[in-house]
């Protein structure tokens, strides 16, 4: 075997320490030459353990390839808080140097412990870490009766958390702080969101809740069509119906990219990052009052991820990755938006359009004869009173047109143009 493939050991290590590891797990840190891991994991370490001990730099993730490059000949231990695999560094080790380098000896989780403290099944327990994540994310998992796992990023995580859950309507929300889970200081403080006034604990944690709305607070939906009050806007907001449809026409899955061009509020965006949490998007917002507020909608319904653009299209898509989905919302009228569009998406990428005016009409009935797809127009009327009575108000119908990019199409060009 090449020194530069010496296998790199991951183990993981809990609250319980040197005690709690494996016999494989010691005899793996005797062994080793450097063992590299944060400050508190290695602290855990007994004096048998003789290996160089090297903390992680700041920023990790750049340095990981250059830090094992430097000790390819010597044998490696990393250690990691639990499970590697789960949150944890071993991820980010699999990307930088290969599944194949690494052997991995994984200890119980926080989440296996904290569910066996509360007798939760662990494959029904939804988990979201706020470890280098906005605390924002946990507002896409909010809804009644639903049980929540939370791995904090630190002693303040508890608070933050609480005071989320009041400003989302879920203040009356049963909180438990399970630190050190596993080790000798283990222990439990408990609560409501509402009421909370612990003070901050060990940095150790993992936030049990119980989701519990307070009276009147909004009910949304895990599928797409949110209330239009669901959002802060100034009337550039695909509506309620319209939204539903359209986003049922761009088909989000997991892992995919969407490019939502003329963002308004947000709201495709929005839903389609809502759809998985593996989902990406980029909203494309060329008023720059209108981006932020993008950004505020994003973290006020969960998506803190969204990928805010301020600029116009085409010329602000330079640089964006390749989208699975687009969404053209405003402007497809603009000078070669539609064949930018068009072009970028990869054989089986979806493009949809919606329009109110004749002239994008016209423009994507033409799409339409050219690529195909489907051409519908979307009409959607409420009751409202008149005088005594209840009729309807029409809203202005909205033509839409979506299409799937075939594969071995040649780049599309704009109407009128040679190709």
């Amino acid at each position: 075997m090449s020194p530069a493939r010496l296998p790199v050991t991951v183990v993981g290590i809990g609250a319980d320490g040197w005690d709690g590891l494996t016999t494989a797990g010691q005899d793996a840190l005797r062994a080793a030459e450097v063992v590299i891991g944060g400050p508190r994991q290695l602290a855990l370490l007994p004096p048998e353990c003789r290996a160089e001990r090297l903390p992680w730099p700041s920023p990790l993730r750049p340095a990981v390839p250059g830090l094992f490059a430097a000790h390819a000949e010597r044998r490696i231990c990393v250690l990691a808080s639990g499970d590697p695999m789960f949150f944890g560094i071993g991820r980010t080790l699999a990307e930088e140097l290969g599944a194949d380098r690494l052997r991995v000896l994984p200890h119980p989780s926080s989440v296996s412990y904290a569910c066996a403290r509360l007798g939760r099944p662990l494959e029904e327990t939804e988990v979201i870490s706020l470890v280098g994540r906005p605390s924002a994310a946990l507002a896409r998992s909010l809804y009644p009766g639903r049980p929540l796992l939370v791995l904090s990023a630190g002693a303040d995580t508890p608070a933050e958390v609480a005071g989320l859950l009041r400003d989302r309507g879920f203040g009356p929300s049963r909180m438990r702080v399970l630190e050190q889970l596993g080790g000798e200081r283990e222990r439990t403080v408990e609560g409501t969101a509402d009421t909370w006034a612990h003070p901050p604990g060990d940095p150790l944690n993992v936030i049990a809740v119980d989701c519990v709305p307070a009276a009147g607070t909004p009910r949304l939906s895990v599928v797409p069509g949110l209330p239009d009050t669901a959002y802060e806007h100034d009337g550039q907001l695909t509506k309620r119906h319209v939204r539903a449809a359209t986003l049922a026409a761009l088909a989000p899955a997991p892992g995919e990219l969407l490019w939502d061009i003329g963002g308004g509020s947000g709201s495709i965006a929005v839903e389609w990052l809502r759809a998985h949490r593996t989902c990406r998007a980029f909203s494309v917002e060329r008023d720059p009052v209108r981006a932020e507020r993008i950004g505020r909608n994003a973290a006020a319904l969960g998506v803190p991820g969204l990928g805010v653009v301020t600029g116009t299209a085409p010329d602000a898509l330079a640089g964006l990755p390749t989208p699975d989905a687009v969404f053209i919302g405003g402007g497809a009228t603009a000078p070669g938006l539609l064949a930018a569009c068009w072009s970028a998406l990869p054989p089986g990428g979806r493009l949809v359009a919606n329009t109110v005016t004749l002239e994008s009409e016209a423009l994507l009935a033409d799409w339409y004869r050219r690529h195909g797809g489907e051409l519908v127009r979307i009409a959607v009327a409420h009751a409202v009173p008149v005088g005594g009575f209840t009729g309807w108000r029409q809203a202005m119908p909205v033509t839409q047109w979506s299409a799937v990019k075939p594969v071995g199409r040649p780049a599309a060009s704009a109407p009128g143009e040679t190709r």
